[in-house]
Order: structure tokens, then C-alpha cells, then sequence
């Protein structure tokens, strides 16, 4: 960092990612700060600048303001750190301290020590505080340490799964024996093994991926576990929407499938616009269906003369777009719904919670593999709704767009949310 990047930061003002503090304070405000900091994208503490962005310098030598703060980053907060250090001469006799955090802390969530105790921190604004538990749940998911959809739902049974789409599932997808309908045990003994039930305290119970994956009403558990779909008339959100849908259900279909089809099972999956195939749809296929039903069907002319007709939008994006944030959600967001937005102009589709940890718009476009909820994944992947290379973005999405109109989708990442906007045409206000 340089004095005109200092000098502009600053004048900022403390923000999100930037605190101001002297280098006297007691190690554990230093080290709630870089807790708070490094459970978000990380950022700055300039030591020796104060609240009213005046510079006073630091107090004591600056070899020894960085032994101070490496030892504060080592003993006071958990796990342990090391942050970039250094030190920038202010002019007048005044040095101020630069701790840079990093934004992609692998080791989420920090925690300082508060006497002792060991209290996890978050940043809001210009402001450290504790996390609620929600809060602390999802810096665990973000780091990949707790899998959402593994975790057991309290007061879900065997009951509350089809075992229809089960038996189908193991029978005609995985190709392997599964037990008859009426045999329980054997069945939890299945489901514990694979992971779409969990043991907790000698209990089998559905996990949350098992729930919405396979179970008869996911929502009754799982409020959050469904698709917002709305499509409007123009160009912006109105009350007076066109076509408005709650998509409910397990995320899978059940197919008409039977021992003598020659066609594999996975290939329905990867044609799951085909209607007649599933005798009773999962919560991709009604998102489908309902982008089909609410997008334009447009006749075209080709070099050859040819008519011919094609969506709006291409449907191996849409489906990719709308499988991706089934799989990636983080579902600790328990108070929204995946939001499919259809507009004249463009195609939206709103994924709670920001990116898995390390992962990045840019990795994204690169074809970057993470995940966030492995189980929902790994059974969408069996279903062939997810490639095994991983490259579903930049070929579905990315490369779909430009060949299908010669748009760039928009890939955001929000405070709270992963956004996904299609064009409808060139020119329909990008940028």
C-alpha cells in the first residue's frame, strides 16, 4: 500500500471492511475486529488513525506495534492468524500500522477471545458484534466444515420420504438392489449409509437434503425449501404480475420408467422438459415448465430460408442457472425462497446467501468446482443434472447466451444473495 492509497482510504472513512484504532486498545478489541473482518471479505485496520479520521501515529515503536499485533493474531483470536503488516511514514513524526486481513479466510468462523470464552464475530457496516447462531452457521458453511444438507431434521421420519422416488432412485438411476416398501428397517439402514437419513441420539431421522431431494412435503419442515417463480409485464417488479407460482416438492421427479426401456434413466434427466417421462414433477422440472410457459416461443429465418422457432432464452441456461442454485443455496437462510424472475427485457434467478468459500464470479466463469451442499449435488450429479466436469457456467450459461443471442449473462454476488440475469436480446441494458 502506498500514501495515495492510504490517503484516499482514509478519507473514505471506516466502512465494511476498514477500522480505525489506536495501537493502546486491549488485545481483545483488536482481535474482534479481525475476527469480524475476516468472517467477511476481509480488509483493513489502520492502528494510529482515529474515529474522526485524524492520524495521531502509533505509541510505541513499529517493530514492537507489529509484535504486538502478531501476538494479539496468534493468542486472541481462533484459530490463529497472520496478517499481512506494514508500515506507512505519514510525515510530522507519525507512522501509521496497515493490518490487511484477507477477503478468502479459509478457517471460518473466527473467533476472539473474550476472557474465557471464545465468541465468534461478524461485521455490519462500521460495526463488530457477536453472531446470532444462524449467523455462525453459515460462516461454518461457507468454510465447507458443516454441510447443511447432511444435518438431521428434528421431528422428520421415514414417513415424511417417498419411498417411490427412493426405490426409483437406487433401483433405476444408481442401478443397485433396494429393500421392498414395507421393509423398514432395512430402508433406514440404506438411507443412514447413503446419508439421506441421519442417527442422532440412537434416532434415525431424514437429513435436510434427504428431506428435499425425496420427501412427500419438504416446505412442512423446511419452509425455505422451494422456488419464488413470478413473471411480470415489463421491465420491473409490479404487484400486477402475469403469472405468479410457489414450486413445491421434492427437488426430483418420479419418471415413468420401466425394466424394458432401452433408454438409460439418466438420459430422461438430462431431457427433463419432456413432460410425458415423469408422472409426477420435482420442483427443476416445474421451474422449467414455468420459464417455458411464461417466455416467448420466437420464428426466426435462417441463411438458408428456412423458418424455424426457438425460445426466448436458451433452456440448457435456464436449466443450469436454476439447478445451480437448488445445489448452492445456502440454506441457512432459512426466511427466502430461490427467486425465478421473468421480465420483458430479462431472466433473473436469486440464489440466498453469498458464494461458497474460495469460490469467486470470476473462478465461476472459469469452471471452478465447489460446493456448498454436497449431498443435494452429489444426487442431482447421479440424476445428470450436474456435469461431472464441473463446467456447467461457462458452457451452459456463458457460452449458451452468446450463441443463442450474443449476450453476456450477468453473474453478481450481493450481500446476501448470488445473482443470475439472462437478456432477453443485445442492448437490453447491460452494464
Amino acid at each position: 500500500m502506498n500514501r495515495v492509497e492510504l490517503d484516499e482510504i482514509i478519507r473514505n472513512g471506516e466502512n465494511s471492511g476498514v477500522e480505525f484504532k489506536r495501537d493502546d486498545v486491549i488485545p481483545e478489541r483488536l482481535a474482534k475486529e479481525m475476527a469480524a473482518l475476516l468472517n467477511l471479505e476481509g480488509g483493513y485496520i489502520l492502528l494510529g488513525v482515529e474515529k474522526d479520521r485524524s492520524v495521531s501515529g502509533l505509541t510505541r515503536d513499529p517493530e514492537k506495534a507489529e509484535e504486538w499485533a502478531m501476538e494479539v493474531a496468534r493468542v486472541h483470536l481462533r484459530p490463529g492468524t497472520i496478517p499481512f503488516w506494514e508500515t506507512i511514514d505519514w510525515g510530522n513524526g507519525k507512522i501509521i500500522g496497515v493490518i490487511s486481513l484477507p477477503a478468502d479466510a479459509p478457517d471460518k468462523p473466527y473467533k476472539a477471545k473474550r476472557a474465557s470464552a471464545w465468541v465468534t464475530q461478524v461485521r455490519v457496516g462500521t460495526t463488530s458484534r457477536d453472531a446470532t447462531d444462524e449467523e455462525e452457521a453459515r460462516l461454518y458453511m461457507q468454510s465447507g466444515r458443516l454441510q447443511y444438507d447432511r444435518k438431521p431434521v428434528s421431528g422428520a421420519q421415514l414417513e415424511d420420504l417417498d419411498l417411490r422416488r427412493l426405490q426409483d432412485y437406487f433401483r433405476n438411476v444408481r442401478r443397485q438392489d433396494s429393500p421392498d416398501r414395507e421393509d423398514q428397517a432395512a430402508w433406514m439402514r440404506l438411507l443412514v449409509n447413503t446419508e439421506l437419513m441421519t442417527e442422532d441420539r440412537g434416532r434415525a431421522m431424514p437429513s435436510a437434503g434427504g428431506l428435499m431431494l425425496f420427501g412427500l412435503r419438504p416446505k412442512k419442515f423446511l419452509p425455505h425449501a422451494g422456488i419464488s417463480a413470478v413473471a411480470y409485464a415489463g421491465s420491473v417488479k409490479d404487484y400486477a404480475a402475469r403469472a405468479r407460482q410457489t414450486l413445491h416438492g421434492p427437488l426430483v421427479s418420479l419418471y415413468n420408467h420401466t425394466p424394458s426401456d432401452e433408454r438409460s434413466y439418466p438420459q430422461l434427466a438430462r431431457t427433463f422438459s419432456d413432460e410425458d417421462t415423469a408422472t409426477e414433477t420435482g420442483v427443476i422440472e416445474q421451474a422449467l415448465h414455468f420459464v417455458r410457459r411464461n417466455i416467448e416461443l420466437d420464428a426466426s429465418i435462417d441463411e438458408g430460408g428456412q423458418r424455424y422457432e426457438r425460445w426466448g432464452y436458451p433452456l440448457d441456461a435456464v436449466r443450469e442457472s436454476v439447478v445451480n442454485a437448488v445445489a448452492h443455496r445456502d440454506y441457512t437462510i432459512t426466511v427466502a425462497d430461490i427467486e425465478i424472475s421473468i421480465y420483458s427485457d430479462r431472466l433473473e434467478i436469486i440464489s440466498p446467501g453469498r458464494l461458497p468459500n474460495t469460490v469467486t464470479v470470476e473462478k465461476m466463469r472459469a469452471g471452478y468446482r465447489a460446493s456448498r451442499n454436497e449431498l443435494i449435488k452429489e444426487v442431482l450429479r447421479d440424476y445428470r443434472y450436474i456435469e461431472a466436469t464441473g463446467l456447467g457456467v461457462p458452457r451452459k450459461i456463458i457460452e449458451g447466451m452468446r450463441a443463442h443471442n450474443g449476450t453476456e449473462p450477468d453473474l453478481v454476488e450481493e450481500e446476501s444473495r448470488f445473482l443470475v440475469r439472462l437478456w432477453k436480446s443485445p442492448g437490453g441494458g447491460q452494464g
